[in-house]
């Protein structure tokens, strides 16, 4: 009691200001109703300023799991997609006409699921995901890393029971091949160890017709990727006059230093052609 009254004793001349002057807006506010009506406009802004920021704090703390939850749901409609794929390639015209599926006939189709990054590296030459998906989830070397929006990111080459490591695009044992979107002219795909944003795409045909802008997507040959996802787009290149063969500077699609929820998808045909490509000693992914 005694802290409480010397309190007000120091700080009498504050407190009286502070009671004066809530007074006087209080009956300023009442002294006519245009006053009263702009004073509540005052007190509805700055309120409204408070919980429009207080929403946007909430709103930025919420994105990790909104994203994930986005994610997850691409993975569905993925699936969704890939079997619907799956069924009309498989589809023929019977006898009356109609078209129908043959029994037995439907091929494997992609299976796609979300996945958190737990780590990621950009900064060395050999750069690795670590991704919250393992042996538990049928997750197995091999299997491909892609962004949300399809753009290629690495493949799994290590599982634990309950985590899994993928090869960075941004690896220099990173090997895959690459194509023109639209043409059957490709290239081998491999990052130099230098930018964080760019790949190089060799041994592409001179009658190719590159151009700086054509997008770059993923073959259909490959063991790891399904095809035509994207890579990125040419932002130069030159030719090989030994050679007659364009050597391109590939943009990256997929950026790689905030990378978050990815997806992680198994090529049905995969097994056949690892199978294959030993039996003739090719190495494509």
């Amino acid at each position: 009691m005694y802290r409480l009254v010397e309190f007000i004793r120091r700080s009498y001349v504050i407190i009286l200001f502070l009671l004066l002057e809530t007074v006087a807006i209080i009956v300023y506010m009442r002294s006519t109703p245009y006053t009263r009506a702009k004073m509540l406009a005052r007190v509805y802004s700055v309120f409204g300023g408070i919980a429009s920021a207080e929403a946007e704090i909430e709103s930025y703390f919420s994105l990790p799991a909104e994203n994930r939850m986005l994610t997850e749901r691409v993975a569905e409609l993925e699936n969704t997609l890939a079997q619907l794929q799956a069924a009309s390639d498989e589809r023929i015209v019977n006898g009356s006409g109609e078209t129908v599926i043959p029994e037995g006939t439907i091929a494997p189709a992609a299976r796609y699921m979300a996945a958190r990054v737990v780590s990621n590296s950009v900064n060395r030459t050999h750069n690795y995901i670590i991704l919250n998906r393992g042996e538990k989830d049928g997750v197995h070397e091999g299997m491909s890393v892609i962004t949300p929006s399809g753009c290629v990111a690495g493949y799994v080459y290590e599982c634990s029971k309950h985590y899994c490591a993928a090869v960075s695009i941004l690896n220099t044992s990173f090997r895959s091949s690459g194509k023109i979107e639209g043409s059957e002219f490709s290239g081998s795909i491999e990052w130099q160890g230098k930018s964080p944003y760019y790949v190089t795409m060799s041994d592409i045909s001179k009658y190719a017709g590159l151009e700086v802008g054509k997008r770059i997507v993923t073959t259909g040959f490959s063991s790891y990727f399904l095809p035509d996802m994207t890579i990125g787009t040419v932002s130069s290149f030159e030719i090989d006059p030994s050679h007659n063969y364009y050597t391109a500077t590939v943009k990256l699609e997929a950026d790689m230093s905030s990378l978050h929820n990815v997806l992680i998808v198994e090529n049905p045909s995969r097994d056949e052609i690892t199978a294959l490509q030993q039996k003739t000693g090719g190495n494509n992914k």
